[in-house]
C-alpha cells in the first residue's frame, strides 16, 4: 500500500479533501454538460458576436431561462413532448437517450442557451444546425386514433408540439419559482416567438392565451396519446441514473415539474401531486429550497449569460469610443 499523502505546509487535512459542496458542484456540472468538467468552450464563443441577440439583458426571455427552476422546466417539457407520440418516436427511434440521456439534455441546453445568450448570427447558425441533425429523424408512429402515419423531427407540426412545450415548461417553472418577467407572460411568449421561428414554424404563439389555445388544440383534435413506450420514458425521467447525491434533491424537482403540469397532461401520464391520505405535500415549497441550494452552489447567473453580458459590454464600449 502506499502512505498517506502528506498534507502541504500551512493546510489542514480537512482542506486537502473535497468538500461537500464541490462534490455537489462537481456532479452537478457533469449532469448538465453531458459529462464534460469546467465551462463549455461554446459558452465562452458567446463572448463573440457583433449584436446583442435576439433578447439580452432586461428581456422577458433572459427573466425566464436564468436561474435555477429552468431545471424543473426541463423535466416537465420532456414529460409534456412524451404525450405527442410523433415527437416521442424520434426520440425512442433516433435518441441514445437511455445510454446518454445528460448528452442529449446538454445538447437542448446549448441549442437554448445560443438562442437566449448568443448574437443573431450564432443563434441563426445554431438553430440551422439542429435543423440539419433532425433532417435524418423520420420513421413512423402510431398516432392518437390509432392511424400508421410518418414523421420527421422537421415536421411543422412536431417541431411546433415542441416549441409549446419548452416554452409552457419555462414559463410555469419561472412563475412559479422565479423572479419578476419584464413584461409578465406575454411578453415572454411573444419574444421567445423568435425561437420557434428560427426553427421553421409558422405563426407561433405570441401571447399566453395563445400558447395555451395552441396546446389545447392537439388535445382537442386527439393527437396526445400514452401507450407503454411513453409510460417507459415517463418512469426513466422519474428515475434517470443520477449519481446518489444527487437523487434526493432530483425527487422534489421531478415533484415540482409534476405539480406545474396541466391537469389533464398530468392525468393522460398517470401522475398525480404526491399526497399523504387527503393531504398534498408542499411541494413548491421543496423544490424551492433544491432550486435555492443548486443556485447557491452554481450561481445563478450562467456561464453563457457571463459571456453575452462581456459581448455586450465590448460591443458598448465600441459604440461609445465612435461617439466621442
Amino acid at each position: 500500500m502506499r502512505g498517506a499523502e502528506r498534507v502541504p505546509r500551512g493546510r489542514t487535512d480537512h482542506d486537502a479533501m473535497p468538500s461537500v459542496s464541490d462534490a455537489f458542484r462537481s456532479r452537478l456540472n457533469e449532469t448538465f454538460t453531458g459529462g464534460s468538467t469546467g465551462t463549455a468552450a461554446w459558452m465562452d464563443d458567446l463572448e463573440h458576436g457583433t449584436d446583442a441577440g435576439f433578447f439580452g439583458p432586461g428581456s422577458a426571455t433572459w427573466a425566464v431561462h436564468g436561474g435555477s427552476h429552468g431545471i424543473v422546466a426541463g423535466v416537465r417539457a420532456l414529460l409534456v413532448q412524451a404525450l405527442h407520440p410523433g415527437a416521442l418516436a424520434g426520440v425512442a427511434d433516433h435518441s441514445r437517450y437511455r445510454e446518454d440521456p445528460f448528452g442529449r439534455l446538454a445538447g437542448t441546453s446549448r441549442w437554448i442557451a445560443t438562442v437566449t445568450y448568443g448574437d443573431r448570427a450564432t443563434a441563426r447558425s445554431g438553430s440551422a444546425w439542429v435543423h440539419r441533425l433532425h433532417e435524418r429523424v423520420r420513421g413512423q408512429y402510431v398516432d392518437g386514433h390509432g392511424a400508421i402515419r410518418p414523421y420527421s423531427a422537421n415536421d411543422p407540426d412536431l417541431a411546433r408540439w415542441v416549441h409549446l412545450a419548452f416554452t409552457d415548461a419555462f414559463l410555469r417553472a419561472a412563475q412559479r419559482w422565479g423572479g419578476p418577467i419584464p413584461g409578465g407572460a406575454d411578453a415572454y411568449v411573444r419574444e421567445w416567438a423568435e425561437a420557434g421561428r428560427l426553427m421553421r414554424i409558422d405563426d407561433p404563439p405570441a401571447s399566453e392565451v395563445e400558447l395555451r389555445e395552441q396546446m389545447n388544440g392537439y388535445l382537442d383534435r386527439g393527437e396526445l396519446a400514452v401507450d407503454s413506450r411513453t409510460r417507459d420514458v415517463v418512469r426513466f425521467i422519474k428515475n434517470p441514473p443520477l449519481a446518489l447525491l444527487l437523487r434526493p434533491g432530483y425527487r422534489a424537482v421531478f415533484e415540482g415539474a409534476v405539480s406545474t403540469l396541466d391537469p389533464r397532461h398530468r392525468s393522460l401520464l398517470g401522475l398525480r401531486a404526491p399526497v399523504i391520505g387527503p393531504v398534498e405535500l408542499p411541494v413548491v415549497r421543496a423544490t424551492g429550497l433544491v432550486l435555492g441550494g443548486i443556485g447557491a452552489v452554481l450561481d445563478d447567473q450562467s456561464g453563457s449569460e457571463r459571456a453575452a453580458r462581456r459581448r455586450i459590454a465590448r460591443l458598448q464600449r465600441s459604440h461609445d469610443d465612435v461617439i466621442a
